[in-house]
């Protein structure tokens, strides 16, 4: 098993030290070294990244706030010369906490442990199912509910039920919701792969919408939060098979 990790420190010096003791670790590869939180955040939220070595003291985000925003996506070691944060950061389910200056031996610990923790995980998710099998329906899947976006001074979640529609704007997208339009750096096509299908249908080049905000739909003219969104001639066909799947 290989660990991918980044590490996350606004000292340059920190993050010598941290690249150097994964590089001597044979299941680790170090896939970026950052002194952006913002970064680290994008690339943890993107799902690829299975141990995270990150400080406490960044200012961009501290590390515990890191921790709350970005949920359980990866596993979590803390790297800081404070040790007043160790409480705190176990109730967020960091895997482990080195003060700095940490010493090697105390590193290969520290991600033995997390291996260790990857692979009771790999196991449990190959192991058979026992008989006799619940009903499908008593155990239903985990389902996402909600997306982060970056805006220009902040990392923001916005709920999928609040959606209405997503408009392409160049290389930027406005996302209305019931309440705001949030305004993020993005491109449709990762938002269109980001977004649950069947929830949420792309019904022009420049437009997504949440199926369930539909009020009517005229011709190929969309209503929709207070907004007429046209169905392009790309899009048509998928749409209205989606509606007609839907009908009574």
């Amino acid at each position: 098993m290989i660990l991918k990790c980044i590490a996350v420190d606004d000292e340059p010096l920190a993050l010598d030290i941290i690249a150097d003791y994964v590089a001597k670790v044979p299941f680790l590869e170090l896939v970026k070294r950052t002194e952006s939180a913002i970064e680290a955040m994008q690339l943890v939220q993107e799902g690829n990244i299975d141990l995270v070595f990150l400080d406490i003291q960044m200012p961009e985000l501290t590390g515990i706030q890191f921790l709350k925003i970005a949920g359980n996506k990866a596993s979590y070691i803390l790297t800081t010369a404070y040790s007043q944060y160790a409480l705190e950061s176990y109730d967020l389910n960091v895997s482990d906490y080195l003060l700095k200056p940490i010493a090697f031996d105390r590193f290969y610990k520290a991600v033995e442990k997390v291996r260790n923790q990857h692979q009771k995980q790999e196991a449990a998710a190959v192991a058979p199912i026992p008989e006799p099998v619940a009903p499908a329906s008593t155990a239903a899947a985990p389902i996402q509910d909600f997306i982060f976006v970056k805006t220009e001074h902040k990392i923001q979640k916005i709920e999928l039920d609040d959606i209405l529609y997503i408009e392409g704007l160049k290389d930027y997208i406005s996302i209305f919701t019931k309440t705001e339009r949030v305004i993020t750096l993005q491109n449709m096509k990762k938002m269109e792969e980001t977004l649950p299908k069947g929830e949420f249908i792309r019904v022009h080049k420049s437009y997504i919408i949440a199926v369930d905000k539909i009020e009517s739909i005229e011709r190929s003219r969309i209503s929709i939060g207070g907004k007429t969104i046209p169905v392009g001639d790309t899009y048509r066909d998928a749409f209205f098979k989606l509606i007609d799947s839907r009908n009574v």
